[in-house]
């Protein structure tokens, strides 16, 4: 070939080159993406009315969406209205072939809509759903992805809040599980069918920080359901919440424990302190009511007995109990007053009596000297002589067996003693049976009470051990 040859085909390879290059340097992608979406979404080219196909093209096949979410928060879990509140970001990814398009030799890696009318849709739709809301700040927290191969990805932020039914048999000592449940409104199986997403389909924010429960942990299940149209698709998560109980001991077991304590102040002031026992006995009484109202005010009214309400209840039952100790205090009391009065009569009754018994002996004597002459007594003992009652009392006591004393007997017998320090006791002790009734209360009441919080703890405990 001859050298001019040569140099004019370098040349001409060079200006192909060139022009090549500078064709590259000046592709619009985004003009590229225009051209594209008309084509592929152009008017009689694609329906967003018609389902896309199956798997492979299979028309007679149901159409296959995998699911994934992000949650990003939980704001509240209200027990009274048995729900929950949660902001998640919801995924969406379905195979639509009528989509596919030429990506560039791979420089084009997907197509953004920000129209979801614009492509077939699935009918999902949350059931257990009490209130729900897009996000629309700045603009509106949605995309949808196109890629090459016809896959199509929709992500929404949206804010729910869910039904939750509770059961409140352990309550404060509970753990509930709350679910997010998903299905197809109009679609059944046969068209449409919901599945979660290979790998970790849910996540959760790191930082989640809920105010007086723990997620411990959350499951992914199926829950198809069937009804006269047709079984339909569903997916739900079950997250499990542990109640942080921290919170209910600060607030209601110790300040009750602490006006059961306070009530059992009265056991140790004097029984004539009337107005002082009664009014700590009521003020006692009425916080404790005031407690076990707010407590029930914040917490559905169910049907069943729930763990606070047998402590409230029996905590209630010990104030009360103790005001009514000093009403049996008060009563024993009055009667041992009674008591020592009548005692006092008969005292002064047998005085009289001996008075008027020497009074007649000494008139007798006087007859009988005036007469000169001795009347022979008959050997009888007199009503009122007091020589004869003391020996009658000493015969008793020698005839009577010797009991032997119990030990809570002799052990009672040291606290108490006689308010009428002249007046013995009648019988056996109706004075000081006021004084037994509180020292016997200063022992029993916390012992019950402690047996009461081992059988408490004990069983509601192991309940909550056996639920996990």
């Amino acid at each position: 070939m001859a050298p001019g040859h040569v140099f004019w085909a370098i040349f001409y390879f060079a200006c192909l080159c060139s022009a090549s290059l500078a064709n590259n340097a000046k592709v619009n992608f985004r003009e590229k993406e225009k051209k594209i979406l008309d084509q592929i979404l152009g008017a009689g080219k694609y329906d967003a009315r018609i389902r896309p196909s199956g798997i492979n093209g299979t028309d007679d096949k149901a159409t296959q969406v995998f699911v994934n979410m992000f949650l990003r928060s939980i704001s509240k879990i209200d027990d009274y209205k048995m729900e929950y509140s949660v902001q998640l970001t919801f995924r969406e990814q379905w195979l639509d072939e009528r989509l596919k398009f030429d990506d560039i030799g791979g420089r084009l890696k997907y197509l953004t809509l920000t129209e979801a009318n614009r492509v077939w849709m699935p009918d999902l739709f949350f059931s257990n759903e009490k209130e729900g809301h897009f996000h629309n700040i700045i603009m509106p927290n949605v995309y949808i992805r196109i890629f090459p191969y016809g896959s199509v990805l929709y992500s929404i932020r949206i804010s729910l809040t869910l039904a939750c039914p509770m059961n409140l048999k352990l309550y404060p000592l509970d753990r509930q599980v709350c679910s997010l449940r998903m299905a197809s409104y109009g679609w059944t199986t046969a068209d449409l069918v919901f599945l979660w997403k290979e790998g970790d389909p849910v996540q959760v924010v790191k930082n989640l920080h809920l105010p007086r429960f723990t997620l411990e942990k959350f499951l992914t299940d199926y829950c198809n359901s069937k009804t006269n149209t047709g079984e339909y698709s569903c997916l739900k998560v079950d997250l499990l919440f542990k109640r942080e109980f921290s919170y209910y001991l600060i607030q209601i077991y110790i300040p009750c424990c602490m006006l059961v304590i306070v009530s059992w102040v009265s056991f140790w002031l004097d029984q004539g302190a009337v107005p002082a026992r009664v009014s700590l006995g009521v003020t006692t009484l009425l916080t404790m009511a005031t407690q076990t109202s707010g407590i029930n005010a914040s917490l559905p009214p169910v049907s069943y007995t729930k763990a606070i309400d047998v402590w409230t209840g029996v905590c209630l039952t010990f104030v009360f109990g103790a005001l009514l100790e000093f009403a049996l205090v008060n009563y024993a009391s009055r009667s041992a007053d009674r008591a020592a009065d009548m005692h006092r009569e008969n005292m002064k009754k047998k005085r009289r009596e001996m008075e008027q018994a020497s009074l007649d002996a000494a008139s007798d004597l006087l007859d009988t000297d005036s007469n000169a002459t001795f009347a022979m007594k008959p050997l009888v003992r007199h009503p009122g002589d007091p020589m004869a009652l003391e020996k009658l009392r000493q015969c008793e006591v020698h005839m009577q067996a010797p009991k032997r004393p119990s030990c809570c007997r002799s052990w009672l017998s040291k606290f108490p003693t006689s308010p009428f320090k002249k007046v013995p006791c009648l019988g056996r002790g109706q004075c000081s049976r006021s004084k037994r009734i509180d020292v016997i209360s200063r022992i029993t009441f916390p012992l019950v009470f402690a047996l009461f919080n081992l059988v408490y703890w004990s069983t509601y405990l192991f309940r909550e051990e056996e639920e996990d």
